[in-house]
């Protein structure tokens, strides 16, 4: 399946780029375009393609087939170094020797401007990723959230059109990621530069995308917003590497006034599901995310559907209790439940009901 996701106004266009690597196809047909000042993520596993696209975007890769163009221009035959187009690697790649504001000068100084339009790029640079008291540091001296603003600030110097981040926060600890996050989603923002990011990262692409593509196999899968891929994704692959879901094998039984009734094993009678589209011919799988799951002693109105499970653990998430839950079939569930209520205060061993609501299940098929 080839997707095409256009812009609203398109900076970067891709149009049926493939790439082989002998028999392997890391990029499939891959159609796709990415507007001007637009953060964008490419997500996916190891392997799927989305650090070859990238590579085709920088110039250190050329396609077998199709097209690549930004800002209206052709990018094929064009060498990485004449590009409109800088990246930040993930080890940043930052020179010792140098201090911070040595280490952002550089690029400048290697493309030939004065003294004093570089020095006072350098200090903008400097201002943008609010490091004005640490320029005359080394790197040694710098934390590794310091280190990654300072090689964004040395990318952003040459006022690129377009920024390439390879996996730009894998280097730093999860709370560092966390707050770094905010203030690369703050300097893209200032600066008004295309962003791309290449991460595996699910909830990293989440928290930084004005759109993201999911990849599977070198194929995007789905494009679009962060909420709608986590609230319609588009098939059961997406649904399962975009946070958690709970995936119950069905079948449909009929289709009467815009609805669809399933059935899923050990469920007495059909789930309705109304304005749902059913994907025809593929495996089905009846979908819902873990918030999603209700939990019970005894059938109660707060879900249309339940099943008698066992809980198999529990796990303290802050304000929320994950359950993980078996069903009488074996089959594992996730449950995620407030802690101050009801539902948080299920012992592991227990035996309840898990349920759902109908309205918030979706049919979803194969990739």
């Amino acid at each position: 399946m080839n997707l095409e996701h256009k812009a609203d106004s398109a900076f970067i266009t891709l149009d049926a780029v493939t790439k082989r690597f002998g028999k392997l196809r890391a990029v499939d047909a891959v159609s796709l375009s990415i507007g001007k000042g637009e953060f964008f993520s490419l997500l996916g596993p190891s392997g799927c393609g989305k650090t070859t696209l990238m590579r085709i975007l920088a110039g250190f890769e050329q396609p077998d087939s199709g097209s690549v163009q930004i800002d209206g221009v052709d990018m094929l035959g064009i060498p990485p170094h004449q590009r409109p187009v800088n990246m930040m690697f993930q080890s940043y790649a930052l020179f010792p020797h140098l201090t911070v504001e040595g280490n952002i000068a550089f690029g400048l100084k290697q493309q030939g401007g004065d003294r004093a339009s570089i020095a006072a790029r350098t200090q903008e640079m400097l201002g943008l990723v609010q490091l004005e008291d640490c320029a005359k540091r080394k790197p040694h001296q710098l934390s590794g959230g310091q280190k990654q603003r300072v090689a964004l600030a040395r990318a952003l110097a040459r006022a690129p059109k377009v920024l390439l981040l390879d996996e730009p926060l894998a280097a730093l600890d999860k709370k560092l990621r966390k707050e770094t996050q905010a203030e690369l989603k703050r300097i893209q923002s200032a600066s008004g530069t295309t962003f791309i990011v290449v991460t595996h990262d699910q909830e990293e692409a989440m928290a930084l995308s004005d759109r993201m593509a999911i990849m599977c196999e070198g194929r995007l899968v789905q494009v679009d917003t962060p909420a709608q891929i986590y609230d319609r994704p588009a098939n059961a692959y997406v649904a399962a590497f975009v946070g958690e879901m709970n995936l119950f094998p069905a079948t449909i039984s009929r289709a009467i006034d815009g609805a669809v009734l399933a059935t899923i094993a050990d469920l007495p009678g059909s789930v309705t599901l109304k304005d749902s589209a059913v994907p025809m011919g593929e495996a089905i799988a009846l979908a819902l995310r873990p918030e999603q799951m209700r939990l019970a002693l005894s059938e109660n109105a707060s879900a249309d559907h339940w099943l008698p499970a066992r809980i198999e653990d529990r796990a303290h998430l802050g304000a929320n209790i994950a359950y993980r839950l078996r069903l009488a079939d074996g089959r594992l569930l996730q449950a995620l439940a407030p802690l101050h209520s009801f539902e948080g205060r299920h012992a592991v061993g227990a035996d309840i009901l898990v349920g759902f609501r109908a309205h918030d299940a979706q049919l979803l098929g194969d990739a």
